[in-house]
């Protein structure tokens, strides 16, 4: 039986360009994710095999919220090969935007990109846009999205008869354009159809050369084959038109996504075989079903074969038949033997293998890679190990609980923590830290952690010390109201200063004392009482429960200079002062620290005055007599003349008293 695999099968420019840039991102490490909306290609195996490499499937109604989740983990969104609506791209870019951990690649494939600026370049009111395509095709939709005015998708010659047969263009500019995979011979029909029905109609050949060119190939080896095979995804368009074309041209055509799905023998008849492949079909899977045509297998032994391969990922279990000091040898009962270094069973250095394990014990492995040219395939216990304790961390999510865990290093984005042998990240903005503070100074220490995501199938979990801190916080708060009341006392740690007052913790809540209340003297700003990290005693002088606000109050009386004064003074004491200002009414004289009284302009002298700076100067000391003390408005009158007058008449007692003894 002769073999011939066409030329152009399998991957494309644009599709391999794409594949291989969501390859580069792979495997996705920890703290980080790589999504991509929709499935890369139309091929469920690959798409499969990015998945277990880290890469994961979004719908267009997911981006919001994996948008929002790059603020805690780093995220790249992969637009896939058959683009997106303008939409959607639009939305895309707002997002990115606004979160700075959000990186967005186009791999929209380059002749799609094509179509989207002829749509929008030649479309208008004037015109009517008709695209021949899949009108449920991602790439259509993407397509239809960019064009103007009147516009319709229609995917066959009939739909388009139809078409022109009830509507009438005039007075627009019909525009013709196709989806990249369309079949090349059918287009060129409608195009001919619009062209006798419209003089002043466009069209733009946008079908994908290498497409053309694939269906052309295929037809041609179709007609000269006696089987042929089709390979590509069932969800395939380009596959499924592939399929379709040798169908009519081969009486024996097989279409098939892979190797295991060939289960019969090759009929002695078949003398020539022809292989084909969409575009969405890796090299890998090609090549598998052409050496297995070439040698001339049974397809029963190809499928016995194909499901005893190895796969890295895969978990198996081996019976031991070899023991040395550095490794255990597995029969796995395929055609490899599964070998498990010492360091994939423990992290103990000292540990004797002929001791931990006997001939024909049962070991449950991890694939971690596989090398069919020596027949080998490397295991992993400590992976399978760590699975296990891996389904304890998800009981651990699922309950909510709070554990404990050792920071083990500081990485790009946040912090790496151990939990039961497990790494869960905790992103920057879930250490407890602030922008300012460096959270690697947590390395080393232990932690206590919340999960507040965890993916089971890419076993990745994010853990939080903030979402601790708030729930220890959230407890204190709440013990702190059951128990607060007016006029009770606090011992507080200011926190901050704000021009009308400063912020004081007592106990994991803050209150607040009002410029008002922090001195019995005016204050223009509260660093004039207290300091950041100062220690202060305050008391509850009101509280709002639902609002959360606490009123404190920090002066007492004993800091009133007002109280201290009148508590030592009373009405006709004689007292210095020093004048503080002058006004045309009088002077006011500071007696007190903060306590000034009234000197009126008729209390100045015994003689009659003009003014008061007559008399008096700012800055200058008098003796000056209490005259009335009115103690619920806070106010001195104080008297100049009543102290003279006071003097006089003890310099006139004094004259009689020495007259009358002489």
């Amino acid at each position: 039986m002769k073999v011939t695999l066409a030329k152009n099968a399998g991957f494309c420019f644009g599709v391999k360009r794409a594949a291989d840039f969501a390859e580069s991102m792979t495997p996705v490490p920890p703290g980080k994710r790589v999504c991509i909306i929709g499935k890369l290609i139309h091929n469920r195996i690959y798409n499969r095999y990015l998945e277990e490499r880290g890469i994961e499937f979004i719908t267009p109604s997911q981006v919001t919220k994996v948008a929002e989740m790059s603020d805690l983990i780093p995220t790249d969104i992969i637009i896939r090969t058959h683009g997106i609506t303008a939409d959607e791209e639009a939305k895309l870019d707002s997002l990115a935007e606004v979160h700075p951990g959000l990186k967005i690649h186009d791999m929209t494939c380059p002749y799609v990109k094509r179509i989207h600026r002829i749509a929008e370049e030649n479309t208008g009111e004037n015109t009517f846009f008709i695209l021949y395509g899949d009108p449920e095709h991602p790439e259509s939709r993407g397509i239809m999205s960019h064009a103007r005015g009147e516009k319709i998708c229609i995917s066959s010659l009939d739909e388009f008869n139809a078409l022109t047969a009830s509507n009438d263009f005039s007075g627009k500019v019909p525009v013709l354009c196709a989806q990249t995979t369309q079949n090349s011979q059918e287009f060129k029909k409608i195009k001919k159809n619009l062209q006798n029905l419209y003089t002043n109609c466009v069209f733009f050949d946008t079908i994908c050369s290498v497409t053309e060119n694939r269906q052309n190939e295929a037809i041609d080896l179709a007609g000269k084959s006696d089987l042929m095979i089709v390979i590509g995804g069932k969800d395939s368009s380009n596959t499924a038109k592939l399929y379709r074309l040798c169908s009519e041209h081969c009486p024996r055509c097989i279409w098939i996504e892979s190797l295991t799905e060939l289960t019969t023998d090759f009929p002695d008849r078949v003398k020539n075989a022809g292989i084909t492949a969409g575009a969405s079909t890796p090299d890998g899977i090609i090549t598998e079903v052409f050496k297995a045509m070439e040698e001339k297998r049974s397809f029963e032994e190809m499928l016995e074969e194909t499901l005893k391969t190895l796969h890295t990922g895969d978990t198996v279990n081996g019976t031991v038949f070899a023991i040395s000091d550095t490794e255990i040898h597995l029969d796995l009962g395929t055609k490899v033997t599964g070998v498990i270094p010492k360091e994939q069973i423990t992290d103990d250095t000292s540990a004797n293998l002929n001791e931990m394990f006997k001939i024909g014990d049962e070991v449950r492995a991890f694939v971690i890679r596989v090398d069919d040219s020596k027949g080998v395939a490397t295991l992993s216990k400590k992976r399978v190990d760590a699975d296990n304790s891996w389904i304890a961390l998800k009981e651990m999510y699922d309950a909510g609980t709070i554990t404990e865990a050792k920071i083990t290093a500081a990485v790009k984005g946040g912090l790496l923590a151990s939990v039961d042998k497990n790494t869960v990240f905790i992103p920057a903005s879930q250490s407890g830290k602030s922008r300012k503070e460096n959270i690697a100074d947590l390395v080393g220490t232990v932690q206590k952690i919340k999960l507040i995501d965890f993916d089971e199938s890419k076993k990745r979990a994010l853990g939080s010390i903030k979402a601790v801190l708030d729930i220890e916080k959230k407890a204190k708060e709440e013990a702190f109201w059951s128990t607060i009341e007016v006029g009770k006392h606090y011992t507080g740690i200011v926190k901050n200063l704000a021009p009308y007052g400063a912020f004081v913790d007592i106990g994991g809540v803050d209150g607040m004392i009002h410029n008002t209340e922090l001195s019995w003297k005016r204050i223009k700003h509260p660093s004039q009482v207290v300091s950041v990290g100062q220690e202060v005693d305050v008391f509850v002088k009101d509280f709002d429960p639902e609002t959360k606000r606490i009123s404190l109050g920090y002066k007492t009386q004993e800091m009133d200079t007002w109280y201290q004064f009148i508590k030592d003074h009373k009405v006709g004491d004689v007292v210095t002062a020093k004048i503080a200002s002058i006004m045309p009414f009088g002077a006011f004289a500071t007696v007190y620290d903060g306590v000034d009284g009234l000197i009126h302009i008729s209390r100045i002298s015994t003689q009659r005055i003009n003014k008061p700076e007559d008399v008096l100067s700012v800055g200058q000391e008098v003796r000056v007599k209490i005259t009335e003390i009115d103690e619920e408005n806070r106010k001195l009158a104080l008297s100049m003349r009543a102290v003279i007058e006071d003097e006089e008449r003890a310099a006139e007692k004094a004259r009689k008293e020495v007259d009358d003894a002489a």
